[in-house]
């Protein structure tokens, strides 16, 4: 790797890097080991149908984390395991809470009173 323009060059150091780079073969698969790892050390359960999937029950509640490359969707039925979890994974991660879920995977997701519609109008338009 090169120094980026404009940064004085430290003769006989070495740069750390904050972030992962993309681009690398083995990145997102490093990244999803050390949040399996994380996870699993905080008592959740990886699917064995599905490895993008964790679940933890704990008495009435369940908490539910799905990855989708380097996207995570999570419900809970604990407010606190969900702000737990949200603090851990932004100690090790830094990652931002982008609020209620509207749009995954070309599915439209609406918040209604007594519960939540999963609908495919706006690809259907798009197709049209």
């Amino acid at each position: 790797m090169k120094m980026p323009k404009g940064l004085p060059y430290p003769y006989n150091k070495v740069c750390k890097l904050q972030k992962s780079l993309y681009g690398l073969k083995q990145a997102s698969r490093q990244w999803h080991s050390k949040l399996a790892n994380l996870l699993k050390n905080q008592g959740y359960t990886q699917s064995k149908h599905d490895y993008s999937l964790f679940l933890q029950s704990f008495a009435q509640h369940l908490t539910i984390i799905a990855v989708y490359v380097d996207d995570i969707l999570i419900t809970s039925s604990n407010l606190v395991a969900f702000q737990l979890l949200k603090h851990n994974l932004h100690a090790a991660f830094g990652i931002k809470d982008l609020g209620l879920l509207h749009y995954f995977l070309q599915f439209e997701i609406s918040h209604l009173h007594d519960g939540v519609t999963l609908t495919k109008r706006k690809f259907t338009q798009d197709l049209l």
